[in-house]
């Protein structure tokens, strides 16, 4: 099989945004203080990419095929959100790898979206149980104040570095 220099340096400049895009979802892992962060989603993120790309050079080898084995792969990790974090990457690179440029950027968008909603979810979840009455409506408050407060100090340390 002869491949082009010019198709080599595209299959490199998608690994490139690949890792990229990677790193950043990582970035947002990093700062939580999980362990699985910058280096690992990026590698995910372009690992995938490199598979995705390989495959479409064979012209005997399905990309679903290949698709579905990098889902299957990255299936096993655990930890709920990190391994959710590691599997989005992983379509990720997929999408870079297939040149679905538009796709792959606003899908890391998403990603980070969501994961920094937590704030949000967790004063979600003091209104549910209030509102379903597992908690008094002074636990509630209570909960919900410490929560807020904590997202407020993180904000003023973050400002003030």
């Amino acid at each position: 099989m002869d491949v082009s220099t010019s198709e080599q340096l595209h299959i490199f400049s998608r690994l490139l945004i690949a890792g990229g895009l990677g790193a950043v979802i990582g970035l947002e892992r990093e700062i939580r203080g999980y362990p699985a962060g910058i280096r690992t989603i990026g590698l995910v993120a372009l690992g995938a990419s490199l598979f995705t790309d390989v495959s479409q050079l064979f012209s005997d080898a399905s990309t679903s095929r290949v698709a579905s084995n990098i889902v299957v792969g990255i299936g096993f990790i655990g930890g709920i959100t990190s391994a959710a974090t590691i599997w989005a990457a992983a379509a990720i690179g997929m999408a870079i790898g297939l040149s679905l440029y538009v796709v792959g950027v606003l899908g890391a968008v998403l990603i980070v979206v969501a994961l920094e909603a937590r704030p949000l979810t967790r004063r979600l979840d003091r209104v549910l149980y209030r509102w379903l009455g597992e908690l008094s409506e002074k636990e509630a408050d209570e909960e919900l104040g410490v929560a807020w407060r904590r997202t407020r100090d993180e904000w003023e340390k973050e400002q003030g570095e």
